[in-house]
């Protein structure tokens, strides 16, 4: 059999950090196994649409590298590929249950359910459609809803969940068992004609040859029903895996409710593509126990479905900030970081800067920032004149004596012709061995004057990047308003 893998978001708003888990384990899956991954977008919720919202999850999936075979952009063999173009072939299969008796009109309004449901609530039972009770074809009669439909009396059509267990495999969970008299009878077809998560899910997997269902254990309870109607078509029933849920570090259902939950929202933080989604594929499943840090090649050569974890999967943000720092320590050259600092610094309004100015800039900070966003902030003085010295380190550091020390050393750095970290270290250490005097008296006026800040990089390695000329002229500024 080969294997055919589906991700169906829902264009309901932002692609959450749960759903991207979901897409990268299909394809994960598709690829180990040679197979097709296909991107369906499930839009039968008409209440809960948002716009623009599938053009941004499709967007989403794109940055993290998640490579579709057959898409609503793509296009295949088996679309449409959008649930609201596929709207005629729905009724058409609710037809067919209804003939074989395996789903029924019901006619109930609004009111009645809400009154079924009260009754239920007071009696302590679990809400749950009374087929026997309610206005449907089997409490009126066969002959009473023939003249309610043709009267255009508006109507649902509801699965007949039989009263017997409902049995199936999970690759994850192992065999599962419900008992039927459990599962409510589901609307498969609403009233205005368009067919339920349920009914399209099961026709658009059986139609596109799915092969696997690989989803979120939110939609466990939803199996046996999925199971049923795929046997009551008489259709080959796909293996089912389902995914733990993500957590928060209370180990809550993850959330907008407790910070970011998007995927573009960590985007646009300025999470490394790569260690994002090495992060998001190590949620509830790690090939090897002695490391952590996978290319993409890596994951789809070891994944195994059947290795994810039953528990939910904490998500977090410190792990998470933890591989983005590896990946900008370790991973990423400093060439290949330079358009992400220079689109930063671009948006500050800030775009002549070579990249080969860049690229030393990135070597000399990456070590000391969680994201390489974060560089202009952190050490502003690379790319603008100081406009303030740090007023705790200055009166700590500035003495009387300073500009006596500084003033030769200054003019012993104008005269190297060589200006690198190595030498302005070598001549620094001279000149202090020389006049019998320590290293901090020095180097914490120096870093004060070149840079106004108590923390940064090396200090002779900083000087090397900003070149001796623009030392100089900044040690002369600060001596000319200090000395």
């Amino acid at each position: 059999m080969s294997v055919r893998v589906r991700f169906a978001p829902s264009p309901t708003g932002y692609l959450h950090v749960g759903g991207l888990r979901t897409a990268l384990y299909n394809y994960l899956f598709a690829r180990h196994n040679n197979g097709k991954v296909i991107l369906r977008i499930e839009d039968t919720d008409r209440t809960r649409l948002v716009e623009n919202a599938a053009d941004n999850l499709i967007q989403s999936m794109k940055w993290a590298g998640i490579e579709f075979d057959e898409s609503p952009v793509l296009g295949g063999d088996y679309g449409p590929y959008v649930q609201s173009e596929r709207f005629g072939l729905y009724k058409k299969y609710a037809d067919e249950l209804i003939d074989k008796g395996l789903a029924y009109y019901a006619f109930d309004t609004g009111e009645e359910l809400t009154a079924m449901r009260e009754k239920q609530q007071a009696e302590k039972k679990d809400p749950k459609y009374d087929r026997d009770t309610m206005r449907n074809q089997f409490t009126l009669g066969e002959e009473e809803t023939k003249k309610l439909i043709d009267s255009e009396t508006k109507y649902v059509v509801r699965l007949k969940v039989p009263m017997e267990n409902i049995k199936f495999h999970d690759l994850i969970r192992g065999d599962v068992t419900v008992n039927g008299k459990d599962i409510d009878d589901q609307v498969l077809l609403k009233s205005d004609g368009f067919p339920t998560y349920h009914l399209a899910n099961v026709v658009d997997d059986h139609l596109m040859k799915i092969s696997h269902v690989i989803r979120g254990e939110e939609w466990l309870p939803s199996t046996p029903k999925h199971v049923i109607l795929y046997q009551a078509f008489g259709w080959d029933i796909p293996e089912f895996a389902h995914l733990p849920l993500l957590l928060n570090s209370k180990k809550q259902k993850l959330s907008k409710r407790h910070g970011s939950v998007a995927v573009e929202d960590f985007k646009n933080q300025g999470y490394l593509k790569d260690a994002f989604v090495n992060f998001i594929a190590l949620l509830g499943w790690n090939p090897t126990a002695d490391r952590d840090i996978y290319t993409m090649d890596e994951l789809i050569s070891l994944f195994n479905i059947e290795k994810v974890n039953k528990g939910g999967a904490i998500f977090d943000l410190n792990k998470l900030k933890w591989f983005n720092e590896q990946y900008l320590r370790t991973i990423f050259t400093e060439k290949e970081l330079v358009p992400i600092l220079k689109d930063t610094l671009a948006d500050k309004g800030k775009d002549n800067y070579s990249d080969s100015y860049l690229e030393e800039v990135i070597k000399l900070f990456k070590e000391r920032v969680s994201f390489i966003q974060d560089i202009p902030d952190f050490a502003p003085y690379m790319f603008a004149e100081i406009e303030e010295y740090e007023e705790k380190y200055f009166n700590k550091h500035w003495k009387e004596t300073s500009a006596d020390l500084l003033r030769p050393l200054m003019e012993r750095f104008r005269a190297m012709q060589k200006f690198d970290h190595e030498a302005a270290h070598t001549l620094t250490k001279q000149y202090l061995e020389e006049n019998e005097i320590g290293f901090k008296p020095v180097i914490h006026p120096l870093r004060l004057m070149i840079t106004g800040k108590s923390v940064g990089a090396g200090m002779f390695e900083t000087m090397e990047v900003l070149g001796k000329d623009e030392c100089i002229r900044r040690m002369e500024t600060f001596l000319e308003k200090h000395g």
